[in-house]
């Protein structure tokens, strides 16, 4: 864990999470604090739930029950009405999400797709969104695609311009979600060392990941999901030599053939 970070408080709690699909039980009592500035990285087998645990963070997907909290804003899951709707708003507003999919607007241009959020979101002053886009775009290095549409990027390009985008917003949290298994391998590279950048700048991140080296070399905690639970949470180095779940050392095992 980088120095500092064991004595910060936690900035994500989640508390007795549940999530139901109809009968189909996804996430099962998930508590999870994640404190400021630490990345963590969630791996797992498809299916195990880690793309929903993110999704609820941000009310993507509506908890059935617990509770999530994201830097001082409590949200009890389940609830409906004015009031919820208003501080799932401000939990949104705290956190930047990255998906798969990019998900930019193809009529809009680099810049326009990342003053988007501020502008009409947050009643940000164009100039000053314009402002710091172009310096999120700067360090993303894609500030010289500013004027281009997203046809005319690469998957990468698009993928950096969409983090660059969730940064403008001035999250205190990003969520990735599998941010590299939309693109050619070839690309990935690019997109990770974008990551890289966010984490060292300090960012509280959560990244649902299969790229076992990124969670190697960048987490702070590395979090096994199975089955819908937290079956291993440990530091990098710990979990991948000396894994305690069986189903860990299988995810593990199974990352190591495939290097070879």
């Amino acid at each position: 864990m980088r120095e500092g970070i064991a004595k910060m408080t936690p900035i994500v709690k989640i508390s007795n999470l549940d999530k139901y699909f109809g009968r189909l039980h996804v996430l099962k009592d998930i508590s999870l604090d994640v404190k400021e500035r630490e990345v963590v990285c969630l791996i797992g087998r498809s299916g195990s739930g880690k793309s929903t645990l993110l999704r609820c963070i941000n009310f993507l997907e509506e908890p059935s029950s617990g509770i999530i909290e994201v830097d001082g804003v409590k949200v009890d899951g389940g609830e409906k009405g004015k009031a919820h709707r208003g501080l799932v708003h401000n939990i949104r507003l705290k956190t930047g999400m990255v998906f798969q999919e990019f998900n930019l607007f193809p009529h809009m241009s680099v810049l326009e797709n990342v003053i988007e959020g501020p502008v009409i979101v947050k009643g940000m002053d164009k100039d000053k969104a314009i402002s710091l886009a172009e310096e999120n775009l700067d360090s993303v290095g894609m500030l010289f695609k500013k004027d281009e549409y997203p046809l005319r990027l690469s998957g990468g390009q698009k993928q950096r311009v969409a983090i660059a985008r969730a940064l403008t917003m001035q999250p205190k949290v990003m969520l990735f979600d599998e941010p590299t298994s939309a693109l050619d391998p070839e690309l990935i590279g690019e997109v990770l060392n974008v990551m890289k950048k966010v984490a060292k700048d300090g960012m509280t991140m959560l990244v649902v990941t299969h790229e076992m080296g990124f969670a190697r070399e960048v987490a702070d905690r590395v979090l096994v999901m199975g089955d819908g639970e937290i079956i291993e949470d440990a530091k990098p180095k710990t979990l991948f030599t000396r894994p305690k779940d069986p189903r860990t050392k299988a995810l593990i095992d199974r990352y190591r053939s495939g290097e070879n």
